[in-house]
């Protein structure tokens, strides 16, 4: 059984006046407690992340031990240590959830199927054109009309429904970056 918490105090100071058996028995009292914190705190992360976090506190324990000011309460000491490795392990990880893909391989397979807004988009975008040009775009790009259909329709050499498809579509790119950034 463990010792109370206020028996963490005077285990430390003997440890780290050199006293190996109280150092032993220090980390084997508030290794469970650590354990636990870090489990609250990272328990999204697994068993084995936190035991990796648990190890990692109990290193940094020994390595920065000589830090506790002495006669100050350990267990806030303890406490922060433990804090600042759980986040440590967040940050490394980062915001990733990872998941095994063999769970959702068939939710995720899904039909291809058109883009719902596209044709919206296509309007809105095409209406910022002059009518003509937008009728020539409309007819030779949605429509699937050919060069010479559309310059019929529109009373047009097909040279010149060339020349202003060209236009129409420089314009549209122009119309399409100002409204992209």
């Amino acid at each position: 059984m463990t010792k109370p918490m206020h028996d963490w105090d005077d285990l430390f100071a003997r440890a780290n006046s050199g006293d190996a058996r109280a150092y032993a028995r220090f980390l084997s009292a508030v290794t469970p407690v650590l354990r636990g914190i870090v489990r609250s705190r990272a328990g999204g992360l697994g068993e084995t992340s936190c035991e990796d976090i648990v190890q990692d506190v109990l290193l940094a324990i020994h390595l920065k031990r000589h830090t506790c000011v002495a006669g100050m309460p350990v267990r806030p000491w303890l406490y922060a240590i433990a804090r600042y490795k759980v986040v440590d392990a967040f940050r490394v990880r980062g915001r990733r959830v990872t998941l095994p893909i063999e769970d959702f391989a068939d939710v995720l397979a899904a039909p291809p199927q058109a883009d719902p807004f596209e044709a919206a988009d296509m309007g809105k975008m095409i209406g910022m054109l002059d009518g003509r040009s937008a009728k020539i775009v409309r007819g030779i790009g949605l429509d699937g009309d050919s060069i010479a259909e559309t310059g019929a329709k529109l009373a047009m050499t097909e040279g010149a429904v060339r020349v202003a498809l060209h236009r129409a579509l420089r314009r549209l790119s122009a119309l399409r970056e100002r409204h992209v950034e």
